[in-house]
C-alpha cells in the first residue's frame, strides 16, 4: 500500500489545486468570482467573502503542506478534511434551503463531501502501512 503513496500525493496535489485556486480567486476577485453575482454588494459583505475565500486558500495550502511527509500528517490531514466536510454539510443545508446552486457548487459539494472524506480514507491507510513497514525496522 506504500507503493500508493506516490499515487496519494499526486491526488492531494491535484485536489488541493480546487480549494487554492478558487480561494485565490475569491480574494482576488470577491464575490464577482461567483457565476451570476451582479454587484450590489456591501463593503462587509464583500470583506466577508474575501476572507472566507481566504480561509479556503489556507485550507488548500494546508493540504498541500502535507505531502512531502504524508504518511506522518494523519493528524493535519484529518482536521483539514473535517473542516471541508463541516462546510459542504453547511452548502448541503443550503441546497435544502435555498435551492440548486448551480454546477460549480454542486461540484465543490462533491469535493467537499466525498472526494475529500475519500482522500483522508486513502491516507490513513497510507500511513498505517508506513507505520507496520517501520515497525521491523525499528526493532532490528
Amino acid at each position: 500500500m506504500v507503493g500508493s503513496l506516490p499515487l496519494l500525493r499526486i491526488a492531494v496535489a491535484l485536489g488541493g489545486c480546487v480549494p487554492v485556486f478558487a480561494g485565490l480567486a475569491g480574494v482576488v476577485l470577491g464575490p464577482g468570482m461567483v457565476a451570476g453575482a451582479t454587484g450590489g454588494w456591501d463593503a462587509a459583505q464583500d470583506s466577508h467573502f474575501r476572507y472566507l475565500s481566504g480561509l479556503l486558500l489556507g485550507i488548500g495550502l494546508g493540504f498541500w503542506s502535507t505531502i512531502p511527509a504524508l504518511p506522518a500528517r494523519t493528524a493535519r490531514f484529518r482536521l483539514l478534511t473535517a473542516i471541508v466536510v463541516l462546510g459542504g454539510l453547511a452548502r448541503l443545508a443550503a441546497l435544502f434551503g435555498q435551492g440548486w446552486p448551480g454546477g460549480p457548487m454542486a461540484a465543490a459539494l462533491g469535493m467537499e463531501l466525498v472526494v475529500t472524506p475519500l482522500l483522508c480514507l486513502w491516507q490513513g491507510r497510507v500511513a498505517r502501512e508506513a507505520e507496520r513497514n517501520m515497525a521491523p525496522q525499528a526493532a532490528a
